[in-house]
């Protein structure tokens, strides 16, 4: 574990999993001895994990192999002013064994407290945490001061249950996430570069300059065969030409399901949004493979194009309702992580909005401004100090097209890319030599033994219900987020 002197910062973050008073007491010096250590190896342990102030049991469900824990958590609502109140973070706690090395993974959204794996937790075949992020309901301080919802905050978060949870899971431990997690994890890295061993970041988007989208629009002037990007082109306009009857489709839509537009402002503007998502979505989580399967345009029916454009993009989308659980995203996405704007030439004259901003999808009464500077310092941060960071991509992935770079001072640090792979790229689809070595680096940061590293294989055999290939914790039926 790579150790360094905390600032004073990080000390204000601590409080709280050194006692109230924040110094070392002859009590803690006492429960640090050989005797006191092997006597806590000895107690169950979800008697240890509850015996971390602040640290609350919600359920435990069996699994076999495994103890299973969901917590509750508390912390500060404010890492900077620890004493000014505080709110209960939901996490989960996936328990192999405290001799087996940990993984810290975040979806950068909710959490589903139903057991999963990530592929590094089988790879070391190790204990796994999960992160809800801060503000996703039900870990939501009330009231909500929306200001205290930042990168930073969130990583001090991470950062809290590190210290109290290495404790009792001693051996070496590494971050990861997919998506808005694969971004939470290098956000982690980049505040608190001494707690991890190793982080694997999947499909993370890097969008340092917000304005600039340029590379988005030539991922989709070349995604695929022009035949698939034709047929997806010709669908999406298809639908802007009917506007009139399939918009009369969405308002019995919704107003059969109750639902409301008074964030995005309009029916039209939510209905629109959910059909230029249309191209994207097909290629976040689909690929040229089913591109068959989208009707001709010209001969397709007007429930065959509504019915089309809700199995990608979803109409639920940007209805209040289905806006309200990723309020904290758009949030984030207005004012620090950026979101992509495409031009889609093949829809001028029909698109009446063009791409909407994330501040579009964030209720006018919480108050936004955007801090350009947010990505730049990540980024540049991570091309001169990435030290045993991965970052997987995918080939057919738009969020891809602005990734993660590294520059002279990484060390031990890669860029892959799964060939043909859409926003579900993993370890498991690089070519044959990237994934040889990107398996036995992870083993590697993990502290795992000399053969197993050479080996380069998991550790762990594959399970069905464990290794799920989506992320339960991200409705990907719900518009365009990472």
């Amino acid at each position: 574990m790579r150790k360094s002197l905390r600032g004073l910062v990080s000390l204000a973050v601590l409080i709280g999993t050194v006692g109230t008073t924040g110094v070392a007491t002859a009590a803690d010096t006492e429960a640090n001895s050989p005797t006191a250590v092997a006597d806590s190896q000895s107690t169950d342990i979800k008697d240890r994990i509850l015996a971390i102030p602040g640290m609350s049991l919600i359920e435990e469900k069996p699994y076999a192999g495994y103890r299973y824990f969901v917590l509750d958590y508390v912390q500060p609502i404010d890492h900077k002013r620890p004493w000014a109140g505080t709110f209960k973070q939901r996490l989960s706690v996936l328990h192999k064994d405290t001799d087996r090395p940990t993984v810290f993974r975040t979806s950068g959204y909710g959490l589903s407290t139903t057991p999963s794996r990530t592929e590094p937790t089988r790879i070391i075949d190790g204990n796994q945490i999960s992160m809800e992020y801060r503000f996703f309901t039900p870990s939501r301080p009330q009231p909500a001061d929306w200001s205290k919802l930042d990168i930073w905050q969130a990583a001090s978060d991470q950062h809290r249950i590190f210290a109290a949870l290495k404790k009792i899971y001693g051996k070496n431990w590494l971050s990861t996430g997919g998506s808005k997690g694969g971004m939470t994890a290098t956000y982690y890295e980049r505040f608190y570069p001494r707690d991890m061993d190793g982080v694997v970041a999947y499909v993370a988007p890097n969008d340092v300059v917000n304005k600039e989208d340029s590379a988005y629009d030539r991922f989709f002037e070349n995604v695929g065969t022009k035949d698939c990007r034709d047929r997806l082109n010709n669908m999406q306009r298809e639908a802007l030409v009917r506007r009139e009857p399939l918009q009369k489709k969405y308002k019995e839509w919704a107003e059969a399901e109750g639902a409301t537009f008074n964030t995005v402002g309009s029916l039209d503007k939510a209905w629109e949004a959910v059909v230029l998502d249309f191209v994207w979505g097909f290629w976040q989580y689909y690929g040229e493979d089913v591109c068959d399967q989208i009707p001709d345009a010209r001969t397709a029916s007007d429930d065959t194009v509504y019915e089309t454009i809700d199995a990608y993009s979803g109409w639920a989308a940007y209805a209040d309702q289905g806006l309200e659980y990723y309020t904290p995203y758009y949030y984030q996405a207005a004012t620090q992580l950026g979101s992509p704007s495409i031009k889609q030439p093949h829809l001028e004259g029909l698109s009446r909005y063009g791409y909407q901003p994330a501040s579009s999808f964030v209720p006018k009464s919480i108050p936004m401004k955007f801090q350009p500077q947010a990505m730049r310092d990540i980024d540049d941060w991570v091309r001169k100090n990435a030290n045993r960071m991965m970052f997987v991509n995918g080939g057919n992935d738009p969020w891809s097209a602005e990734p993660f770079r590294l520059g002279k001072g990484a060390r031990d640090s890669y860029v892959y890319t799964a060939p043909g792979a859409n926003h579900g790229a993993n370890v498991a689809g690089l070519v044959e030599a990237e994934r040889e070595n990107a398996t036995a680096r992870i083993l590697a940061w993990a502290g795992v033994s000399a053969p197993a590293v050479q080996a380069a294989q998991p550790l762990a055999r594959f399970d069905a219900r464990l290794d799920k290939a989506v992320d339960e914790d991200v409705t990907r039926e719900h518009g365009l987020r990472p």
